[in-house]
């Protein structure tokens, strides 16, 4: 397969994922998908944000949240985001120290 039949296969991939996660899937909370995948649509916005960068494409935070939420990352919290229990929260901080690299204590 040449790199550009492959980057477009991983391009519609991505897609397909950001799909299943806004709409199909948007009562899939974040707090869960690191707990359990060790990522989340916030990783997803992160991992964007540093790939435009990387290509000398200034992009903050807030637009790479818009770009993976399809919508202001505020607005998708009020209309999507739940209340995560202590167990979730505890587990959360686990996942994220060892996806995302440090903790979120303190």
């Amino acid at each position: 397969m040449d790199d550009t039949t492959r980057i477009e296969l991983e391009a519609a991939a991505f897609r397909a994922l950001m799909h299943h996660l806004l709409e199909k899937r948007p009562d899939v909370q974040n707090i869960d998908l690191m707990n359990m995948a060790g990522f989340c649509r916030n990783c997803l916005s992160r991992w964007y944000q540093e790939a435009a960068n990387a290509r000398g494409i200034e992009m903050d935070k807030a637009t790479a949240r818009e770009i993976v939420y399809g919508m202001p990352y505020d607005q998708w919290v009020a209309a999507n985001q739940t209340e995560a229990d202590a167990a979730k929260q505890a587990a959360f901080s686990v996942a994220f120290a060892k996806n995302v690299g440090f903790s979120t204590e303190g």
